[in-house]
């Protein structure tokens, strides 16, 4: 009775939740193994007080907190600190993208013992094994590792090949729902009345030199089977009546197998879905593939795009075949099947020379109003680019020698200009001028007020005429500076920007 588990998924937004499916996932990992609780930092009023009131029975031995970039880091910090403090026999493990990819400062921290570096379905229950006792296995020997061995020395243990995705245990939502109802996850979006975050595939099979999962699954990718999801999906269908899906895989359209048969099994259940996938791989489906998934309930794909020019597109190791010119070929065949490209954009790569960084900044802008003319309905979302820390790689060395460093200590990475950092708003990039930021920034919010998304369902009717008008000169003729009037409409009417805050929802 004193050796539980409380698995914590630190607070990600401040609006209405999806399932963490990650958390529920490592709790599948030990079901029926090992006893253990779900803290959901979102659905918490106060998550400190939740936890420490677990810990203060005195039944618990470990903490395990899921730790992804941005907000999350404000809880999983200080909590995982505070735990240490009062409970020193207390094991921490971390796991999540930022631990893997910030492993150094994370270890040496003082209060995580532990980390689970990429998928823990057996690292998580080994480690576990070992720690209790219940086997003389060593370590070294676990997989997807990370540690601190009796000489104080960081070890990586070897990465574990993607495991088949249909022979892991079911995820518990059962157990979940006697926790947290999930009935309070399933949101109201633009998509449908209930919608559920779903995740049906590990990894990515591409290298992209500016992607944070590229360091945990080299260029690996494992899915569910297409009947094994739409199990699940009618698991939903038929318990929680959901008419919407988010897939949050990193590249749901690998299988074009996979992804055909789905869509044939959920064509008839009036289910609307999103994914996120590659310009390169979707562009190799047929115009009747697309308009099977578009019947079949596809209304929006997450897309990739990060910029229009060949050169920088080879200088971020995009791979595959993608090029400005099949990106522009790409949005108007969308636009024919009737499925949303929602495109992202990666601005401010570094390049030799100040005006040069200046010059690939206003190509793009320039390249997302193609874009715009080609394809109205193509939602545009602008992020800034944001070193990751892929040790080795030519682009990474090339942001060092421009004078870029990550925080050295884990309470540096909770400085709010570090948490915009990891929203890629505020990427302190030394390339990166303030100017360039503002020009960047400035075009984002009159696109937005002539082009409002259509996944804040909210700005529609008079809202959306009122700012299609107010920006409409400013679009035209590239008028960008100081837009405050398309701000302070945004302000007004609570303008949801889905890169930092996901889809507006109820």
């Amino acid at each position: 009775m004193e050796n539980k588990i409380l698995i914590f998924n630190p607070k990600s937004a401040n609006s209405k939740h999806r399932i963490p499916n990650s958390i529920i996932q490592v709790g599948a990992a030990i079901q029926g193994k090992y006893d253990y609780v779900f803290v959901d930092g979102n659905m918490e009023s106060d998550p400190w007080q939740t936890i420490s009131n677990y810990f203060y029975t005195g039944e618990f031995k470990y903490f395990c907190s899921t730790v992804m970039p941005g907000p999350q880091l404000k809880q999983a910090i200080p909590y995982t600190k505070k735990i240490k403090e009062l409970f020193p026999n207390t094991i921490t493990i971390w796991g999540g993208y930022f631990a893997s990819n910030q492993y150094k400062v994370c270890m040496n921290s003082g209060y995580v013992d532990y980390i689970v570096n990429g998928p823990g379905d057996n690292t998580f229950p080994q480690l576990l094994d070992v720690l209790e006792g219940k086997t003389d296995q060593k370590l070294m020997l676990i997989r997807n590792l990370i540690f601190k061995d009796e000489n104080g020395k960081i070890i990586q243990t070897v990465k574990e090949s993607l495991l088949d995705q249909d022979s892991l245990p079911p995820y518990p939502y059962q157990y979940f729902n006697t926790i947290y109802p999930l009935e309070r996850y399933l949101a109201k979006t633009f998509m449908g009345q209930k919608t559920l975050a779903y995740h049906s595939s590990m990894g990515c099979p591409f290298t992209c030199s500016f992607c944070a999962v590229v360091p945990i699954y080299n260029a690996k990718w494992k899915a569910k089977s297409a009947e094994t999801v739409y199990k699940d999906i009618l698991f939903f269908k038929e318990n929680y009546n959901i008419d919407a899906i988010e897939f949050h895989d990193n590249n749901f359209f690998t299988s074009k197998k996979r992804v055909l048969e789905f869509s044939k099994l959920v064509i008839h259940d009036e289910i609307q879905w999103w994914g996120e996938g590659r310009i390169d791989t979707l562009n190799k489906y047929s115009d009747e593939e697309l308009q099977l998934m578009r019947k079949a309930g596809c209304k929006m794909i997450f897309l990739g795009a990060e910029t229009g020019n060949d050169e920088v597109l080879k200088q971020m190791n995009k791979g595959g075949t993608q090029s400005g010119q099949m990106i522009k070929d790409f949005v108007l065949r969308m636009k024919k099947a009737d499925i949303i490209p929602e495109l992202s954009f990666v601005l401010g790569m570094p390049a030799d020379t100040e005006a040069q960084v200046y010059k690939q900044i206003l190509w793009d802008i320039n390249f997302i109003k193609e874009i715009k003319a080609i394809n109205p309905e193509a939602e545009i979302i602008i992020y800034l680019y944001s070193p990751v820390p892929t040790e080795g790689s030519e682009l990474y060395q090339q942001i060092l020698d421009a004078g870029f460093s990550f925080p050295k200590t884990l309470e540096e990475w909770i400085d709010p200009s570090w948490e915009k950092f990891d929203l890629r708003k505020n990427p302190l990039t030394p390339w990166l001028k303030p100017y360039m930021i503002d020009k960047i920034q400035n075009f984002e919010t009159v696109m937005n007020g002539y082009y409002p998304t259509v996944s804040d369902f909210k700005i529609k009717g008079y809202k959306k005429s009122i700012l299609k008008l107010v920006s409409g000169y400013r679009y035209k003729y590239g008028v960008y500076q100081m837009p405050y009037e398309i701000k302070a409409l945004h302000k007004i009417w609570k303008y949801r920007q889905p890169e930092i805050e996901g889809f507006y929802s109820e």
